[in-house]
């Protein structure tokens, strides 16, 4: 059984959390990285273009804690066990896995190529990729018996369709990553491993961390907090998701969109 907390003190610490975040080498996931990191926690970028994660990891150290990268592809399931391996004989032992690794497309779906390669781009990495993670973090987390917290990063697209921007793949990759969180939340509960996941809307960073003035326009005009959401925001609560003070919690998706969804 995970144990309450008794006070608010240490609550929100991660303090020797070991915490691996796929594509935690830019956008949200660096975002999450970093605010895990001012909590406390050690990281491990797990990531292809190693360049970037370099620059990540030398962000990270005003922190203090511990972090390294390690190449992987999440679509690759021989390469996430590698780096899975890496991970673990550097760290000793994971607590908490973020699963924030994605791609997309804009393409609508019958205009896609015959092979419907972009289909597959996303689904493998969006959704297969989650899974490929989750089994190698899963199976150390419950033989290591002491639990943890899995988060994975989806989006209000798992939710609802946005007419003017056909990504099909994407859609259909985080709904179901919403509910594999669902069903990994009921598998993995008796390992005291709680999964969660969060779902951002329009958060200024990555492609948007310079929206024009007509799509900031656009976004304040679709949601009653009239502002692009912050990567810090999302880091924040990637750190409730894995605090103590979130004990009880598991099998939810936690919707950060400004109330984008409500319109």
């Amino acid at each position: 059984m995970i144990q309450p907390i008794a006070s608010m003190k240490n609550a929100f610490d991660l303090t020797g959390y070991n915490v691996i975040v796929t594509g935690g080498n830019g956008g949200i996931g660096l975002s999450i990285a970093d605010a895990m990191a001012q909590a406390g926690a050690n990281i491990a970028i797990l990531c292809r273009d190693m360049g970037k994660a370099d620059k990540a990891l030398a962000q990270l150290q005003a922190y203090g804690g511990k972090y390294e990268s390690f190449s992987c592809d999440v679509a690759d399931l021989p390469g996430v066990r590698k780096a899975v391996a890496e991970a673990y004989a550097f760290f000793g032992e994971i607590n908490v896995l973020v699963n924030n690794a994605g791609v997309t497309t804009n393409k609508a779906f019958l205009d896609m190529d015959e092979d419907l390669s972009q289909w597959y781009r996303v689904i493998n990495t969006d959704l297969n990729g989650v899974a490929h993670v989750t089994y190698e973090v899963g199976k150390r987390m419950r033989d290591g018996g002491k639990g943890g917290s899995m988060i994975n990063i989806t989006s209000v697209s798992g939710v609802i369709v946005h007419r003017d921007n056909p990504r099909s793949p994407y859609n259909a990759s985080k709904a179901g990553v919403n509910h594999f969180t669902h069903a990994m939340a009921v598998e993995l509960g008796r390992y005291n491993i709680r999964v969660n996941a969060i779902a951002p809307g329009y958060i200024r960073t990555g492609f948007t961390a310079n929206p024009t003035p007509e799509f900031e326009a656009f976004v304040k005009s679709q949601q009653p907090l009239d502002r692009l959401g912050e990567g810090i925001e999302i880091g924040a609560m990637a750190v409730f998701l894995s605090s103590p003070a979130a004990a009880h919690l598991t099998g939810t998706i936690q919707l950060i969109d400004g109330g984008f969804t409500l319109s």
